[in-house]
């Protein structure tokens, strides 16, 4: 069983004390961790920023080089091509050399590519950008849980992890604030632009600031202790081959490839969908308020789920179970996204979306922080990775599905939005059975 928090190092953080005495005595052993945690959300935000303009600015992107439902599916395909491809590379990069660099040269290169969506000109111009786009951008989720692996004990996981992946909504909430300034003084291609030169200050951040817990310049002893109290196994360099032997591999990368590409889907699709049933036309300022609720929830969700599942580790429960039952709760508010192709009306549309991406991120919260509590952290990355790539593939086939979809029903979401929460159920039942109760040895 996989040890919670106790007053081993903080004795505030007992059972019987309340959330408010366990975030103070958590800060009490050192705040060096949520330094860390604050350059990966920010690399998420960013990361999101790039990927959500696209959705954004479709309808004048599609009108001005007259896409088609197939041409944007197909740019969107070849993005988690590149996403499926680099998800498993970077992640097992990140093992082998360390996330500081890896993550450093990744963020430089997509800011390079997102700047390359300014001289595109065609659809396939805009293919070639996204697969590159997606090659690189691959390595931030895997950087981003090996960080949170290295700083946080189990009890923080799910809390830290909602936070980063928070970044998420953030950068797409902000997308649609921001966009319709830049596009209404400079045009399309300057957006791409001024979203590349976010990732060069980001830079300047993660290469000064950096570190991994033992080597940190400043963390106190007691914070150190505080987060490696878990018994690891001792790191030793394991084959890819032995990894994909491990039941736990396949339990997260099933179970994710199943409701990862959910996200996708809102992401693409949405503003698609909302200007589509609504009648929005091609202004993305109309579409920005419904798009800006829609992710502010999201937000809520996220960090939301994983301070249900901290809160019952801190009761007593084992972390894999408390993830498990958190993920039950989480999947039932999903239904209600049934609603959202049904109704005539714009606002009980955007609420059911919000509830359904609110609890899908705390969804996603919960299964990083599950696959992070069975994970030995040197072979983190490379098993998040791998999971990582089948979620795209997912994803890849889901552009597909939903472009043949739309196109042979005539732009019908129903049938869509009626599949979603199936995929969180088939999903948790796969975790149930397979996911590891406890940190596995390397040849079991």
């Amino acid at each position: 069983m996989i040890p919670s928090q106790s007053s081993r190092i903080a004795p505030s953080l007992s059972v019987a004390g309340g959330i408010g005495d366990k975030i103070r005595g958590a800060m009490a052993v050192g705040k060096t961790r949520w330094g860390m945690l604050a350059l990966v959300f920010f690399a998420t935000t960013l990361n999101y920023i790039d990927r959500a303009a696209l959705g954004v600015m479709q309808p004048i992107l599609a009108k001005e080089m007259n896409w088609t439902a197939m041409d944007y599916a197909n740019i969107n395909f070849w993005f988690q091509v590149g996403y499926a491809v680099g998800f498993v590379l970077q992640g097992r990069l990140i093992d082998r050399v360390g996330v500081k660099r890896v993550f450093f040269f990744a963020v430089l290169l997509w800011s390079l590519a997102t700047g390359a969506h300014g001289l595109a000109t065609s659809a396939a111009g805009f293919m070639v950008c996204r697969f590159i786009l997606g090659l690189t951008e691959a390595a931030n989720y895997p950087a981003c849980v090996k960080t949170t692996r290295l700083w946080f004990p189990a009890g923080e996981r799910a809390v830290a992890t909602g936070i980063f992946n928070a970044g998420t909504n953030v950068g797409a909430m902000f997308t649609p604030m921001l966009l319709p300034l830049i596009l209404h003084a400079w045009g399309w291609q300057a957006a791409f632009l001024c979203m590349a030169a976010l990732g060069g200050v980001w830079l300047l951040f993660w290469g000064l600031k950096y570190f991994n817990p033992e080597d940190h310049p400043s963390v106190k002893a007691s914070e150190l202790a505080y987060i490696q109290q878990q018994v690891e196994p001792e790191p030793t360099r394991v084959p890819f081959s032995r990894i994909l032997r491990m039941r736990g591999t396949w339990a997260f990368a099933l179970a994710y490839s199943l409701t990862a590409p959910v996200f996708w889907f809102y992401l693409y699709w949405l503003p698609p969908f909302l200007n589509q049933q609504y009648n929005l036309g091609i202004s993305v300022t109309q579409m920005g308020i419904p798009l800006i609720i829609i992710y502010l929830t999201a937000d809520f969700g996220s960090v939301g789920g994983g301070i249900l599942s901290s809160f019952l580790i801190g009761r007593g429960m084992n972390p894999i179970k408390a993830r498990l039952l958190s993920m039950f709760l989480f999947a039932c508010c999903i239904i209600g996204v049934i609603l959202a192709a049904g109704t005539a009306h714009l606002w009980l549309a955007v609420f059911a979306i919000s509830l359904g991406i609110g609890a899908h991120q705390a969804w996603t919260a919960n299964i990083w922080s599950l696959v992070m509590d069975y994970t030995p952290k040197h072979m983190m990355s490379t098993v998040f990775g791998f999971g990582g790539m089948c979620a795209a593939i997912g994803g890849m086939f889901m552009t597909q599905i939903v472009g043949h979809i739309l196109t042979a029903t005539h732009n019908n979401y129903t049938v869509l939005f009626t599949l979603i929460p199936a995929m969180y159920f088939i999903a948790l039942i796969w975790l149930y059975f397979m996911a590891p109760r406890k940190i596995p040895h390397v040849e079991d």
